[in-house]
């Protein structure tokens, strides 16, 4: 096929990649050493590159050729001939655990540079064109935070938006939003943007001693969503995890009977909206995007009735009959809430407040709390992509891999949020990647441009690709064959040629 000659720059993606050290294995996809891989689009031709990410925990592993540094999924141990005052003393290290800095799930952009991300406190620097490993940066330096997500947002005036959770301060569990600055003023070019981090507002935790886990939140014009859900982390069972013998994924529970709230933080006045908003338990890892409208926040995610998901990428689950023989107990769905911030205070209890045409509803309740119904827009979605130039506006289209009842997508989908119409592309034996959009150059509608997934295939006689498919028609317009042993990776970015420093600087 033939690539648009517009489309230059880097394609980079990040996942799971080495599951075998030694003689030791993971338990755990999510818990493989992180392996970058790129395609960079250079005057009509692909060049493709992978490099597993150099941090200290694959340094470590390798060396010792074997799993020494404990993962979510997997807890590792030290040297059984240690003597008992080290052995006594890695145990009590354990409690608030010196995380890894396997930054195994996407690609954060802040200022110039690059890093690779997960979900604990620690991040790496990475030259995207090479794919070296570069600094280590650890968040818990700059702001109060034990983990942060993997899906930090960016503001027009190119500041790095994210979340984390402080489980350490002073027994007063709270998630954290902060920001860092795109650059530092010209006197202080030495200097690092995370020393100018600036934290824009505090949520206590419900409960100090079982927070929630996000793996995502949401953005609109002048307001932060943030999603307190009843799937949380036991912070006791962290603590004594190691000396039980058990992983840290155990310490999570998803709490059916509780509800989920949601918080709503201003952003020029850092403070939350007072009313109490909730809805019924579920589980979300992704936000799709969030807008305003006449006194409504709309925010839209993919949630779950139960946490399944995670348990069914237990590497004893993934054998050969794994697509037939694992299926979600839980479809994930997309969710539309429609959240009146502006109301008439005198309504009756039992009103919907919702003045919008939707069938979502939000009733008010005798305490005066608001009760929210979603909107189901659609079922069977996961990995969601918008055009980012409408991130926290209105947008129309969400691009997505399509999983129905089994964890691994074999569709790549077009989703029209006004029509309902669903475009897709499919090919036998092909496992597709969260899908990217490239907006043309000259964009002047929100679906102008292409969509980036690398496929990975089932049958291990064919090669992966790379797919290019017009944005519009989602027909393919060309793909490039990689001769390699291409890994499923999770999540990844577009860096348009613009956005990449010459070798020089």
């Amino acid at each position: 096929g033939q690539l648009p000659t517009w489309l230059q720059g880097i394609l980079l993606r990040n996942g799971p990649g080495m599951h075998t050290i030694g003689d030791t294995k993971y338990n755990h996809w999510f818990d493989g050493l992180a392996l970058l891989h790129s395609f960079t689009f250079k005057n009509g031709e692909v060049y493709y590159r992978s490099k597993y990410l150099r941090s200290d925990t694959y340094n470590c592993n390798v060396e010792a050729n074997r799993i020494v540094v404990s993962e979510f999924g997997t807890m590792a141990y030290p040297d059984p001939c240690k003597n008992l005052f080290a052995k006594a003393f890695s145990y009590l290290s354990h409690t608030i655990p010196e995380f890894t800095d396997n930054c195994l799930i996407n690609i954060m952009k802040t200022g110039d540079d690059f890093y690779a991300t997960s979900e604990t406190n620690f991040i790496r620097k990475i030259n995207p064109q090479t794919l070296e490993t570069l600094e280590k940066v650890d968040y818990s330096k700059y702001v109060a935070v034990n983990v942060a997500t993997s899906h930090p947002h960016y503001d027009s005036a190119g500041n790095t938006l994210n979340m984390g959770t402080s489980i350490v301060d002073k027994g007063k569990t709270k998630y954290i939003l902060f920001k860092i600055p795109p650059s530092v003023p010209e006197k202080e070019k030495k200097k690092f943007c995370f020393k100018h981090l600036e934290v824009v507002c505090s949520i206590p935790s419900r409960s100090l001693l079982h927070p929630s886990y996000y793996h995502s939140f949401g953005i609109t014009e002048n307001y932060i969503v943030f999603i307190e859900q009843p799937f949380k982390l036991d912070i006791v069972k962290m603590a004594t995890a190691y000396i039980r013998r058990v992983n840290w994924a155990s310490c999570l529970a998803y709490h059916k009977e509780e509800k989920t709230w949601f918080h709503f933080v201003d952003k020029k006045t850092k403070k939350e909206v007072s009313t109490k908003f909730y809805t019924d338990a579920m589980v979300l890892f992704h936000h799709i995007n969030a807008h305003e409208e006449d006194g409504h926040i709309i925010f839209d995610i993919i949630a779950y009735t139960d946490n399944s998901l995670y348990d069914m990428f237990y590497l004893k689950n993934l054998n050969k009959d794994f697509e037939e023989s694992n299926k979600l107990t839980s479809l994930p769905t997309f969710k539309r809430f429609v959240v009146p911030l502006q109301y008439d205070k005198d309504a009756e209890v039992g009103f919907n407040l919702v003045t919008l045409p939707s069938t979502a509803t939000a009733i008010k309740e005798k305490d005066g709390s608001i009760y929210c119904q979603p909107e189901i827009l659609c079922e069977g979605i996961e990995l969601p992509r918008i055009n980012y130039d409408y991130n926290g506006k209105k947008c129309k289209y969400v691009f997505a891999t399509e999983v129905r009842w089994s964890p691994v997508p074999t569709k790549i989908i077009k989703f029209n949020i006004q029509t309902k119409e669903m475009l897709h592309w499919e090919e036998d034996h092909c496992w597709p990647s969260e899908p990217i959009f490239v907006p043309s150059p000259d964009a002047r509608e929100e679906d102008d441009g292409i969509v980036l997934t690398c496929v990975v295939m089932s049958d291990p006689k064919k090669a992966p690709f790379l797919l290019v498919l017009d944005a519009k028609t989602f027909k393919e317009l060309g793909r490039a064959t990689v001769d390699v042993e291409m890994h499923l990776d999770l999540h990844g970015m577009f860096i348009p040629e613009k956005d990449l420093k010459t070798e020089t600087e």
